[in-house]
């Protein structure tokens, strides 16, 4: 509003200094000297600028939307072109690093790689994992990376670790483990009742899931607090900072990055 405001004085300002500003005793000063041109320039500039200031906003917001909206969608397609590169580049250097001891759904030597991180309570997460599960059971030649990022607390923390932890038994019991988290509900409204015992009962929950996949509980258990299970989520949790990821699902096809939920269509396009 005070833009506003001032915007009107520079404009009855120049207007003013246009009409008047050639004038000196009450007598016309020639109209061909430099300090006469001078004044009038100044004040056509000043014009002009109050003019666009005044009503440029209204004709954007009011008269075509549409062009903020271009506007918008042209600066975040450019921004995703400059993440796609720093992630392109990224993925080339360290594809064994990003790897390192996250279990791996599919064909663990397919050569087409997609990089996913997700939470287990979060529900679009288990949407995408639905869609990564039709392409793999199509497809012998894609694998998916499961960097379980850990961003909801208890709801998170248990079946991350243990997925993770899984893998030192068995690759394909983990990923068997994942499948179960996502297909399943691993805690109840009534689970979440009671706060402080909220994480004990949903790690037996979990419990229970990872004795469905074939694994060693108690084993399992003792992995989850350990080194290698640390060094993965430091390195979800490294990579996501680096590739600004700030939610779930978030995934890496190829060298190219998609934020958010995407369909099975948008994968296999991505993965030609």
């Amino acid at each position: 509003m005070i833009w506003t405001i001032i915007t009107v004085l520079i404009l009855l300002a120049a207007i003013a200094l246009y009409m008047f500003g050639g004038k000196q005793d009450g007598k016309k000063v020639a109209a061909d000297t430099i300090a006469s041109k001078g004044i009038s320039v100044v004040a056509i500039v000043l014009i002009a600028f109050s003019v666009c200031r005044l009503f440029t906003p209204t004709y954007l917001v009011k008269t075509n939307p549409a062009i903020l909206q271009e506007m918008v969608q042209s600066m975040q397609a450019q921004q995703e072109q400059e993440k796609n590169k720093v992630v392109r580049k990224y993925v080339a250097k360290h594809m064994d690093d990003m790897i390192g001891n996250a279990p791996i759904a599919g064909n663990v030597d397919a050569k087409n790689t997609i990089f996913l991180w997700s939470d287990y309570s979060c529900p679009y997460c288990r949407r995408v994992h639905a869609e990564l599960a039709r392409v793999m059971k199509e497809r012998d030649d894609v694998r998916v990376v499961l960097k379980n990022f850990s961003i909801h607390g208890a709801l998170s923390d248990a079946p991350a670790k243990a997925v993770i932890a899984a893998k030192i038994q068995d690759n394909a019991k983990a990923a068997k483990l994942d499948e179960l988290l996502m297909a399943k509900e691993y805690y109840s409204q009534d689970d979440m009742k009671d706060q402080s015992k909220l994480a004990d009962k949903i790690h037996a929950n979990v419990m229970k899931l990872a004795k469905e996949a074939g694994l060693d509980t108690k084993q399992l258990e003792k992995d989850m607090e350990g080194d290698v299970v640390k060094a993965e989520l430091q390195n979800v949790r490294e990579l996501a900072q680096r590739f600004e990821i700030s939610g779930t699902p978030y995934l890496i096809i190829g060298d190219t990055a998609f934020p958010g939920y995407i369909p099975y269509a948008k994968i296999i396009d991505a993965l030609k």
